[in-house]
C-alpha cells in the first residue's frame, strides 16, 4: 500500500508537463448526496486560476432531480452528460462509482459517499459487499474503473483489495476524511450552534436517520414526535438530521407535513448541506440508526445510543456495526433517559478510531494526489479545512404548554410539555393570540413577548398594563397574563393578586450565563400565586425550570412595566 505521502508511481501521472495550462476539472455527481460530500473536496483548487471546474449529472439515480436542484444553490456550472462523455477531460471527481461513471473519459479520482463501507445495499450490485467496495460498480472487465481511490482508513485500503483485483489496491492512498475535518474545525463554534438553534442550557439530542426501509425514521416514524412529547421542553430540544436521499426521495413539503406535530412541538429539522453538521457539533448526544452519521458523532466524542432495529444492510465487522454493539440500546422513546446515562459512560473514541485516520490531513493530502493526477505543481500556500457555517433554520417555537409545577415554599419546580402529555399536570399556558382560540379559552396563563415595532413609521401599541387589563376581559378562563418585556423582566397580572412585576435572575455557572424562557417563570409564579395570592410584597423565589435554577423577585407593579409599550 503507498503511504500517505506518496504520490510517484499513481496511475494518469506525467501526462502533461506540470505549468503547461489550463486544466479541467469536471465533478460528476449522481445525487446531492454525493455533492455535498465533494463540495467538501473542492477547496484543493481554490485560488488556482489554471483549474476550471464544471459538474455534471450522471443519469439513472433515483435521487438525480434534487440534484440538480442542490447544483443550482451551489451556483455551480453544469456540463450536459451528452457533452461530457464526448469530451475528455483532464480530472473526474467522483464520490460513487455507480451509474455510467466508467463512460467518462480521463482520470478518475474517487472518494467514499459516507464514512466506513458500513452497509450492503439489497438487491444492488454484489449481496454482502460493501456500497462503495463493490466489484460490480469498480471493475469493468476485471480492470479498476477509478485511477485514485481516496480513502479515510488503513482498513479501507485492505477491504478494498479484498473485494477487487489486485491491481486496484495499488491505485488507493489515505487521505482522512475532509467532512471530518471541517467537523473537527468547527468543534469552537459549538457554542455558537448552540445559540443559533436557541438550545440555552437544554439537552440537545439529535437523531440521526440514513435512507432506505432499516433507517430510523422508516422503522420508527413516531420517534421523533414521542421524544418532543415526552422530554421536558425546558431541559431538552430535539433535532432530526436526514440522509439527503431522504430529503430527495420524500422532499421538504412532505416532510415536514409528515413531521408537522414534532415540528409543532419544536424538532429541528436541519438542511442536508452543512447545517446537519452544525447540528451533530451542537449535539450532546446521538440516536442513531446504522447510518454512518454516527461515527462522525463518535469521532467529536459524543454519547452515541443505538436505534437500530436489526436488518440485512448492516455489514459484521464495519466501523458502524462496532459502534452500535458498544453503544446502549434504545427500545422505545420512553427509555431515553436511561439510555442517556448508559451512553454517557462510554468512550466513543475506539470505535470511531476504525473509521478515520490522518485527522486535519485530507485536504492537504488530497491536492496533492490530485494535482499529480492532473500533471500540475500544486499551489504552495497554506490548505486547511474551514468550520460550517452556523445554522440558519429556525425551529418552531411551541406557542401552548401543558404544565406541570410543583409548590414548595418559596421553591417552584415546572415542566412544560405539549397539549397532548398524558402526564398530570398543573395549568395550561398559551401564547396569546398565535396559540389560537381554543388553547386562549382553556389555557390558566396567557402570555406575550415584546416586539420591536420602531421600524414603523406609523404605529399604535399597547401598553403592558393595558394589554394585561384586556386579556383577562377577553379570556375568562384566564387567572394569569404576563407581559414579557425582557428576558429579565415582566409584568404579571393575576385576576387575586393584581398586578405584579417580576426580575429574573440569570443562573450562573464556569463563567457562563443561561436565562430560563420568562413563559416558563410566569407559569411557576401562578402556580405560587395559586397558593399565595394573598403574600404581601416583595418576595423572592426560586424557579427550577429545566437543567437551570433562577432567583424571581416580584414587588408591587413598576410604574415603568405598567407602561412598557408593546
Amino acid at each position: 500500500m503507498p503511504s500517505p505521502g506518496r504520490i510517484d508511481n499513481l496511475p494518469g501521472s506525467g501526462q502533461r508537463a506540470a505549468g503547461s495550462g489550463q486544466r479541467a476539472v469536471l465533478v460528476a455527481v449522481r445525487s446531492a448526496g454525493a455533492l455535498h460530500r465533494l463540495l467538501d473536496v473542492l477547496p484543493v483548487f481554490d485560488g488556482d486560476r489554471r483549474i476550471t471546474t464544471r459538474f455534471t449529472l450522471i443519469p439513472g439515480s433515483d435521487f438525480d432531480m434534487d440534484a440538480l436542484s442542490a447544483l443550482d444553490r451551489a451556483g455551480a456550472r453544469t456540463l450536459a452528460w451528452d457533452e461530457a462523455v464526448r469530451t475528455r477531460h483532464d480530472l473526474i471527481l467522483a464520490a460513487s462509482p455507480k451509474g455510467a461513471l466508467r463512460r467518462l473519459e480521463g482520470p478518475r479520482a474517487l472518494l467514499p459517499h459516507g464514512a466506513g463501507f458500513n452497509k450492503a445495499i439489497v438487491g444492488d450490485g454484489s449481496a454482502g459487499v460493501p456500497s462503495g467496495l463493490d466489484p460490480h460498480y469498480l471493475l469493468s472487465e476485471g480492470e479498476p474503473v477509478a485511477d485514485l481511490h481516496a480513502l479515510a482508513h488503513d482498513e479501507q485500503v485492505r477491504r478494498l483489495a479484498k473485494y477487487n483485483s489486485p491491481a486496484t489496491a495499488p491505485r488507493a492512498v489515505v487521505v482522512g476524511d475532509p467532512t471530518l475535518d471541517r467537523l473537527l474545525v468547527s468543534a469552537p463554534h459549538r457554542a455558537e450552534f448552540r445559540d443559533s438553534l436557541g438550545t440555552g442550557p437544554r439537552t440537545l439530542i439529535v437523531l440521526a436517520s440514513t435512507w432506505g426501509p432499516e433507517g430510523l425514521l422508516a422503522r420508527r416514524p413516531d420517534l421523533p414526535g414521542d421524544l418532543c412529547t415526552l422530554l421536558p421542553h425546558d431541559s431538552f430540544q430535539v433535532a432530526l438530521i436526514l440522509h439527503p436521499n431522504e430529503h430527495s426521495s420524500t422532499g421538504r413539503f412532505d416532510l415536514s407535513r409528515g413531521l408537522a406535530p414534532a415540528l409543532g412541538a419544536g424538532l429541528v429539522l436541519p438542511r442536508p448541506y452543512e447545517e446537519w453538521a452544525a447540528l451533530l457539533v451542537a449535539a450532546d448526544a446521538v440516536v442513531t440508526d446504522h447510518g454512518s452519521t454516527a461515527l462522525y458523532a463518535a469521532a467529536l466524542g459524543h454519547p452515541v445510543i443505538d436505534a437500530y432495529d436489526g436488518g440485512h444492510e448492516l455489514l459484521p465487522d464495519s466501523p458502524m456495526a462496532r459502534l452500535l454493539a458498544a453503544a446502549p440500546r434504545l427500545p422505545a422513546a420512553v427509555d431515553l433517559p436511561d439510555a442517556l446515562q448508559a451512553a454517557l459512560a462510554m468512550d466513543p473514541h475506539g470505535p470511531a478510531s476504525g473509521a478515520f485516520s490522518l485527522r486535519g490531513q485530507a485536504l492537504p493530502l488530497l491536492r496533492r494526489h490530485l494535482y499529480r493526477l492532473l500533471g500540475l505543481r500544486p499551489p504552495t500556500g497554506p490548505l486547511a479545512a474551514t468550520a460550517f457555517p452556523s445554522p440558519t433554520t429556525v425551529p418552531d417555537r411551541p406557542r401552548a404548554f401543558a404544565v406541570r409545577a410543583e409548590v414548595s415554599g418559596d421553591r417552584i419546580a415546572v415542566e412544560r410539555f405539549p397539549l397532548h402529555t398524558q402526564k398530570s399536570v398543573h395549568h395550561l399556558a398559551a401564547e396569546y393570540p398565535g396559540s389560537g382560540p381554543r388553547e386562549t379559552q382553556s389555557a390558566a396563563v396567557l402570555w406575550r413577548r415584546a416586539a420591536d415595532g420602531s421600524s414603523h413609521a406609523h404605529a399604535t401599541a399597547w401598553t403592558a398594563g393595558g394589554w394585561t387589563a384586556l386579556v383577562l376581559a377577553e379570556a375568562p378562563g384566564c387567572r394569569t397574563a404576563g407581559a414579557i418585556l425582557t428576558r429579565r423582566r415582566c409584568l404579571l397580572r393575576h385576576r387575586t393578586a393584581g398586578l405584579i412585576s417580576l426580575r429574573v435572575e440569570p443562573h450562573h455557572e464556569a463563567g457562563r450565563v443561561s436565562y430560563a424562557d420568562p413563559a416558563a417563570v410566569a407559569s411557576a409564579v401562578h402556580a405560587w400565586l395559586s397558593r399565595n395570592a394573598a403574600h404581601a410584597l416583595p418576595v423572592s423565589l426560586l424557579c427550577d425550570t429545566g437543567p437551570i435554577s433562577v432567583r424571581v423577585h416580584l414587588t408591587h407593579a413598576d410604574a415603568d412595566d405598567v407602561d412598557y409599550e408593546f
